[in-house]
């Protein structure tokens, strides 16, 4: 975590030398909802290699931003994501339970207790930081001095290296049906651990419709294992 402080003081330290020394600023601020929409349209669609992004999804929650600006922010985003071929997106930890979709795009997140400030990177040219760090929405300044880009990449990578990775959230499993009145008697029969003759008799039914209701019932239950099948049964609560 000291080398990530020492690089988040770096990359200040170079926004502020550039530009108070020398003639080239450090960077173009854009200020208005029109502009640093049309920037970040721009950086969406200048990606070609390389997207390294600090984000905070919760960030803007309690402010009044236009919805059409958060909409329009979010697809310049999502698409910039999908032209990269790498991503690494650093999130902080208190954003978690409300990454919802962004955990499914495409590149690697990687989760950290806290992020300096909010920042895009692309291929290494150019970055786009908040005016007052937090909220593009507020204005942002259009960076492409190198040595100010190099000096973020190098926060981001000190970050990175400290973060812990996020895989892929997988889609949430559909609520469990409840159990056919039917198969109730099967799955009783079934986790008694008689035999299919003996059950098919205790339920008055032919072998062949005792066969075919266990049938249906582990395909209810998502498997084809009986042993599976009463381990399933009771984590969906049937037993």
């Amino acid at each position: 975590m000291a080398e990530s402080a020492g690089s988040v003081m770096l990359a200040r330290s170079a926004m502020n030398r550039a530009a108070t020394e020398g003639q080239r600023p450090a960077g173009r601020p854009v200020r208005g909802a029109r502009r640093i929409s049309a920037a970040l349209a721009g950086l969406a669609a200048s990606t070609r290699h390389e997207l390294l992004t600090f984000d905070d999804p919760v960030a803007s929650a309690g402010f009044a931003i236009p919805e059409p600006f958060l909409e329009l922010a979010g697809a310049c985003m999502r698409a910039a994501v999908e032209r990269a071929e790498e991503v690494r997106r650093i999130v902080p930890r208190h954003a978690l339970p409300r990454l919802g979709e962004g955990l499914r795009l495409p590149g690697r997140a990687r989760l950290a207790e806290a992020i300096p400030f909010k920042m895009i990177v692309v291929d290494r040219t150019v970055a786009a930081v908040p005016l007052d760090l937090e909220l593009l929405y507020n204005g942002l300044l259009l960076i492409r001095d190198p040595v100010v880009v190099q000096a973020l990449v190098r926060t981001h990578h000190a970050c990175w290296t400290a973060a812990e990775e996020l895989t892929s959230a997988a889609p949430p499993p559909p609520p469990p049906r409840d159990l056919p009145p039917r198969l109730r008697p099967v799955l009783d029969a079934l986790l008694s651990g008689v035999t299919d003759e003996t059950a098919a008799t205790r339920l008055g039914v032919s072998a062949r419709t005792y066969s075919r209701r266990v049938g249906e019932l582990m395909a209810a239950l998502g498997t084809t294992s009986r042993f599976r099948a009463g381990a399933e049964a009771a984590r969906r609560g049937w037993v």
